[in-house]
């Protein structure tokens, strides 16, 4: 028997302006819950969750939150602004029961040492502080959207870890595949408005949506094919039967009625890119390059050799020189020592991963036409604006729009429209993912397959490495880089570790530059700060559980409890299982914690 759920959106309707944004949406987490929340850009996600954290009222439908559950939700752009400091704002988010000392731990882990003050913070590290806030009282339910976006690797491959070993319910919106099939279990498909649930994990969503948009459009067809035959009755039936007649008409009115009430699925971003001249065989080789900034290496002796038609990726944390990296190979920056030596017939287009060259008061149109045409030249022909802006799902509406008022999905298919625009056989696309939807990240990466160019592309999606990748350059930390054939997973297995060593922890936050610490020794393992800290905490928690659970038992061991109040029954009885099953988790997971430091006679 399925649990009973402890945060339930039941036939959720809500409106913004004039548009119909959900209808009859839902959304049921039980206890462990893990469900990945997807859907287009637009389409509602990020609303339906900040209904789900009674951020926001929906129009019509309710909201249940059984009494007594904690929640925590992270929005896309979380305000940092009205506390002092990293920590300050962690602890405000914690409960009088809660642990204060794992504040701290989880921002030393996130890379941050708890004195930074806000405002002086990167998108990447206030994403951490958020996510320090969230995870610090192991809530009963977590709603994180876009957890990892502005996150590098190393960080997002500990989130990854983190978030499996909590025993929370997990609420997910990603753009990042391979988080998402990692983590989740079940997925919500939040399509036109309305939401479908998959019992299965994200990893098998995509072939399930596929299976149900091809239903659609039979059963489309066989709509259109029986307005035909009903059509062709009217005007060439018995007209004797005029009766019939009317019955009929109304018949074709109601499916007519239907059609123009079925809500097809949106169009499609359709992507090219503008082609320039073929280049030279050899587009760059770097031999021996190394450059310092501040006596800080940030390349060091690196020999790499790109030819016309690779697809290189550049992985590394953030800080580790890779936009530095790719100036050098671009003749941006000159290298301290080496030669850098480039192809000919070079013609670059650069996607930068700020969104740096688009103004907010600039206008869509002034942004894709430099605002002296209605024109865009695509291959070599000539293009109305309006058409190309429909390519990248944009409305004729929205011409005259500011960018600063578009969306992050939004901003992201602009930039990607600017560069594809410009001729080109080298494209170079630093974080090219952020923040764009997993349809259009389908069709990026066919386009990157099908461009006869060379691309190097900057990016923190295993996913997308693994898809359009030939070979790709990694951070091994003090300016050195080297280069592994296939994507991100071929480098893992060559590598034996992704980005991070299994012993490396993130680096923190410093002004100060920190002596490389000894290597440990192979033969000796000791027990991490986290897993003490475990061991002493929790057979605290095993007490408090084993308590609960007392209670529980207690007051249903009432036999007229169920007659007086049949609600009261049904929350005590899920509460009962929550702890029995909360106890096991932590029992089993403190026997092997016993175990471990045995062994290590720790």
């Amino acid at each position: 028997m399925a649990a009973a759920p402890i945060l339930a959106l039941q036939s959720i309707t809500l409106t913004l302006g004039s548009q119909l944004l959900l209808e009859s949406a839902e959304l049921s987490v039980s206890p462990g819950d893990k469900i990945a929340l997807v859907g287009r850009n637009g389409s509602g996600k990020s609303t339906l969750l900040k209904i789900a954290a009674g951020q926001i009222e929906a129009d019509g439908g309710r909201r249940f939150l059984q009494p007594g559950t904690t929640l925590r939700y992270l929005p896309q752009e979380p305000d940092l602004s009205a506390f002092p400091t990293t920590l300050a704002y962690v602890e405000a988010g914690l409960g009088p029961s809660d642990d204060l000392y794992r504040a701290q731990y989880l921002l030393e882990q996130l890379g941050l040492n708890g004195t930074e003050t806000p405002g002086r913070l990167s998108g990447g590290e206030a994403r951490r502080a958020a996510l320090a806030r969230v995870l610090a009282p192991e809530p009963d339910i977590l709603l994180l959207d876009e957890p990892t976006n502005h996150l590098d690797l190393p960080v997002i491959e500990w989130l990854e870890t983190e978030l499996k070993s909590l025993r929370s319910a997990l609420v997910l919106i990603s753009h990042d595949r391979r988080f998402l099939s990692d983590l989740t279990r079940a997925t919500v498909w939040l399509d036109r408005g309305t939401t479908r649930r998959l019992d299965r994990g994200f990893g098998e969503f995509e072939t399930w949506r596929d299976t149900v948009l091809e239903e659609e459009e039979v059963a489309r067809h066989k709509l259109d094919r029986q307005i035909v035959r009903e059509e062709h009755w009217i005007r060439y039936g018995v007209t004797a039967r005029r009766k019939r007649n009317v019955g009929r008409l109304e018949r074709l009115a109601g499916l007519r009625q239907s059609v123009r009430d079925q809500k097809r699925v949106v169009g499609e971003v359709k992507m090219s890119v503008s082609e320039g001249k073929t280049s030279g065989a050899l587009v760059f080789e770097a031999e021996n390059v190394s450059k310092s900034f501040s006596g800080r290496p940030i390349v060091t002796e690196f020999t790499t050799r790109i030819m016309r038609g690779d697809r290189v990726g550049v992985i590394g944390r953030n800080g580790a020189g890779k936009t530095t990296l790719l100036k050098l190979l671009t003749g941006v920056l000159p290298p301290d020592s080496g030669t850098v030596r480039q192809g000919s017939n070079l013609e670059l287009a650069n996607l930068d991963q700020g969104r740096q060259s688009l103004s907010p008061e600039m206008t869509l149109r002034e942004a894709l036409t430099g605002g002296g045409s209605d024109t865009i030249i695509i291959n070599g022909e000539p293009k109305h604006y309006v058409g190309y802006m429909k390519d990248f799902l944009f409305t004729p509406e929205q011409a005259r729009s500011a960018v600063g008022k578009l969306s992050g999905g939004e901003r992201g298919r602009l930039t990607l429209a600017r560069a594809l625009a410009l001729p080109s056989n080298v494209l170079v696309l630093d974080e090219p993912t952020n923040d764009l939807d997993l349809e259009t990240l389908d069709l990026l990466q066919e386009m990157i397959a099908d461009y006869p160019g060379t691309v190097i592309v900057v990016s923190h999606d295993r996913d997308f490495l693994d898809r359009v990748a030939t070979s790709v350059i990694v951070s091994e930390g003090e300016g050195r880089w080297t280069e592994y054939a296939g994507g991100y997973s071929d480098m893992v297995n060559q590598r034996g570790y992704g980005v991070t060593a299994p012993t490396q922890a993130i680096a923190p936050r410093s002004t100060a530059s920190k002596p490389a610490a000894a290597p440990s020794a192979p033969s000796r393992q000791k027990l991490s700060f986290k897993q003490k800290h475990a061991l002493e905490t929790l057979p605290k928690t095993i007490a408090k559980l084993q308590g609960e659970i007392a209670n529980h038992e207690k007051r249903l061991a009432d036999a007229g409890l169920y007659a007086r109040d049949p609600k009261a029954f049904q929350t005590t009885s899920v509460a009962l299982d929550t702890a029995r099953a909360a106890l096991e988790a932590a029992e089993e997971e403190w026997l092997e914690l016993e175990i471990l430091r045995e062994e290590l006679g720790a």
